[in-house]
């Protein structure tokens, strides 16, 4: 066995080489913990926090004495301009229309941030085992400063060209995610979706060119899935939806209605935030394409499509909500997350 192909649980300190996906909006420091003692590595996203709760967040992490991964977004914050917003307005004009909301009203919203000063600062005050990065990397000054304090660094590559140029620029491991992965593509580099592939054809690529552990993610939802990412060369894997069911989970009860149904289909989208991500498909998606040229950049369309839905879900409505999943459903259940990392675990003894 190449040093490459180590199992992360070796390498860590884990029971099991299974890592909790950050998954933004549906999470906290609650689904992390629990994964972390039931014997994985559970995971805090920490792109929608401000500072005040990132630290709060990290304190209990910090607390519970287990390892824990800590995951930042790394994109490059557009310039926000009117007539950009004012496109997007225009293409959500007839459902402000329908929910009686004035555009000129809205106010700005905070969106996805960047990793920055002010986080990496808060960052130094704990000791996370594993800090991850989704959108390449931050600064070489702000990465030394993760580095400097012991942290495994990892980041998502979504194709063979994002993996190197991560190991050229210092990560501990990759993240290889498939097309079949829920949430924001990782692509920083490739952003054409048609250069990207499924989780097994990446894996084969990559595990013949990266010489750093292979974090599988996209896709693996049971003990099946956990089995044959390990067996094609992965050191371990990474599970966010089928986690989104679980108790510890902050799953709305749309989104969790949504979830049970296996067989809704799934798109990438960008009508939500600007950036890429995959999605069950609700009705703005069908009405003017999951993917539409009026969106704003990542993060920016956020603003003008909050409003609307706020009030659809009012309503009991996920008319405008981003249902973010993988293409597979099949091992979501309401269970505990100590149960489910169980479940999933069984695929390391096959």
């Amino acid at each position: 066995m190449r040093k490459a192909e180590m199992q992360l649980n070796t390498i860590l300190g884990l029971r099991h080489s299974l890592i909790q996906a950050p998954m933004a909006g549906v999470q906290d420091s609650s689904l992390a913990v629990a994964v972390s003692a039931a014997g994985g590595l559970g995971s805090l996203p920490a792109a929608m926090l401000d500072a005040q709760s990132l630290r709060r967040e990290l304190q209990v992490l910090q607390a519970s004495g287990l390892p824990y991964n800590v995951n930042f977004f790394c994109h490059q914050a557009p310039a926000h301009t009117s007539d950009a917003e004012l496109k997007w307005q225009a293409a959500l004009q007839p459902y402000y229309q329908e929910f009686a909301i004035d555009p000129s009203t809205i106010p700005a919203a905070a969106g996805r941030r960047p990793f920055d000063e002010e986080m990496a600062e808060i960052l130094e005050e704990f000791s996370p085992r594993v800090v991850s990065f989704h959108f390449g990397l931050p600064n070489q000054p702000l990465l030394a400063r993760v580095k400097a304090r012991g942290s495994f660094v990892a980041s998502s590559a979504t194709t063979l060209n994002e993996a190197q140029w991560l190991v050229a620029h210092g990560v501990d491991a990759v993240i290889a995610q498939g097309l079949e992965a829920g949430g924001h593509r990782g692509h920083f580099l490739d952003r054409d979706v048609t250069m990207q592939s499924s989780l097994l054809p990446l894996l084969q690529q990559l595990t013949a060119h990266i010489h750093v552990p292979i974090i599988a993610a996209g896709g693996i939802a049971d003990a099946h899935g956990v089995h044959a990412a390990m067996a094609a060369g992965a050191s371990a894997v990474q599970v966010g939806t089928s986690f989104l069911l679980c108790h510890e989970a902050k799953t709305s009860p749309l989104h969790r209605a949504r979830l049970r149904d296996v067989n809704a289909p799934t798109a990438l989208t960008n009508l939500f935030t600007g950036g890429l991500a995959r999605g069950m498909i609700n009705r703005v998606m069908q009405e003017l394409g999951a993917q539409n040229t009026a969106a704003p950049a990542f993060p920016m369309a956020t603003q003008s499509i909050a409003p609307l839905r706020a009030k659809a879900e009012a309503n009991q409505r996920d008319d405008f909500t981003p249902l973010w999943s993988g293409m597979n459903r099949s091992g979501c259940a309401e269970c505990s997350a100590a149960e489910m990392v169980n479940q999933l675990a069984a695929g390391f003894e096959r």
